[in-house]
């Protein structure tokens, strides 16, 4: 789960730190209430969960009201990566001296909650990682003990020259990690964490995401939870048994078994196509898994074909089948339709696909390689 910049400055201000002011607001009339008319410098930041936002216009400064008036008109309701703007946030702007990056997160390596810190803040962290890994510091924290006071010392020491700064920084680092843990975070980034002009040290951009395994034990969280359409389907997926993660490709994929699942996505990929989703629909013989997991599959507009790939063990062929061929009646797609049958009942399963003129073939690959040239035409 994916929470807003404004969201995650209500937490950091929530365990102690340092924050500027900011005003929330959902249209150009709030802001012309909302903001007052002191000519101070602001910051208006369109509040969606993408990254690269002042790159998409959706950062701009604002040197008086009337100025973050016509900002705020220009970037709410602008798409940045998909994402329609419909909230800014307002913030006083900092006179920033030096921008630095402060991040927690889980490393399945080490497993360990992993604090990373960087004198490179302000920028794409991936693309440090990618050309300068060496200017990122990181540091495994023992789950046993937390983040003890020297860790927090010594990191922020490589970062600030000065004791004064390095001990308020080190300060940070510990709030961070305490909210990190309290709120089952699956990511914790401060960037930039900035040094100012007036010798003072601020978080002024936040993100923060949660283990979706954990949100039942925070309720607080879950408040916070603005769903998009797709990550709905995803909740409406769960609730009816199926396993269901959206990606950006256009071959739909309905497997059942998460390992098969893995390697249907990779044939996909191997023959040169690309998996539209990740959809398990579990070892239950449920018709009715299948017409459901149809309708989310084709509720995707990028999906050109899809690829079906079962393996009957405790799951039936011929109850798959069955519920394809309702759902299709239901659904009634122009959509091209690859059938791969295997195991349990596959023969009578393959005859009732057939019988409704549906495509079905022998392997796995040829069934990555027929969804790949239908998706095409």
């Amino acid at each position: 789960m994916k929470i807003h910049e404004y969201q995650a400055r209500d937490l950091f201000r929530k365990y102690g730190i340092p924050v500027p002011d900011a005003i929330l607001c959902h249209s150009v009339e709030e802001v012309e209430a909302k903001v007052p008319d002191d000519n101070l410098l602001r910051v208006v930041k369109a509040q969606v969960h993408a990254g690269g936002r002042g790159k998409a216009g959706g950062v701009k400064l604002a040197r008086s009201k009337a100025e973050a008036v016509e900002n705020a008109g220009k970037i709410l309701g602008m798409d940045i990566k998909g994402y329609t703007v419909e909230k800014v946030l307002i913030g006083d702007a900092v006179d920033i001296d030096k921008e630095y990056y402060v991040g927690l997160i889980n490393d399945r390596n080490t497993r360990n909650v992993v604090l990373m810190v960087s004198a490179e803040g302000g920028v794409e962290i991936e693309e440090v990682a990618k050309v300068t890994p060496e200017k990122i510091i990181k540091v495994p924290i023992d789950p046993l003990v937390g983040l003890m006071d020297w860790q927090a010392r010594e990191l922020a020491l490589q970062l600030f020259s000065d004791i004064r700064h390095a001990r308020m920084a080190a300060s940070i680092f510990q709030k961070l990690y305490k909210l990190y843990i309290d709120t089952d975070s699956s990511l914790a980034e401060i960037n930039p964490l900035v040094l100012t002009l007036q010798d003072e040290i601020v978080a002024i951009d936040g993100k923060m995401n949660f283990d979706d395994n954990a949100l039942y034990r925070q309720p607080g969280i879950l408040e916070m939870r603005e769903v998009t359409a797709d990550e709905q389907k995803e909740i409406d997926a769960t609730e009816k048994g199926l396993s269901y993660i959206k990606l950006d490709g256009t071959i739909g994929c309905m497997v059942n078994g998460a390992g098969l699942a893995m390697a249907t996505m990779d044939m996909i990929k191997l023959y040169g196509g690309e998996p539209a989703n990740f959809l398990d629909i579990g070892g239950s013989s449920n018709p009715q898994k299948v017409i459901d997991a149809m309708d989310i599959l084709l509720s995707d507009k990028n999906v050109k074909a899809v690829m079906i790939n079962i393996f009957g063990g405790i799951t039936r062929c011929d109850d798959v089948a069955r519920g394809l061929i309702t759902a299709l009646d239901q659904i009634k797609t122009s959509i091209p339709i690859v059938v791969r049958l295997s195991g349990t009942n596959a023969r009578e399963g393959l005859e009732l696909l057939k019988s409704k003129g549906l495509l079905t073939v022998g392997s796995m690959g040829e069934a990555a390689r027929k969804a790949i040239e239908l998706s095409k035409l």
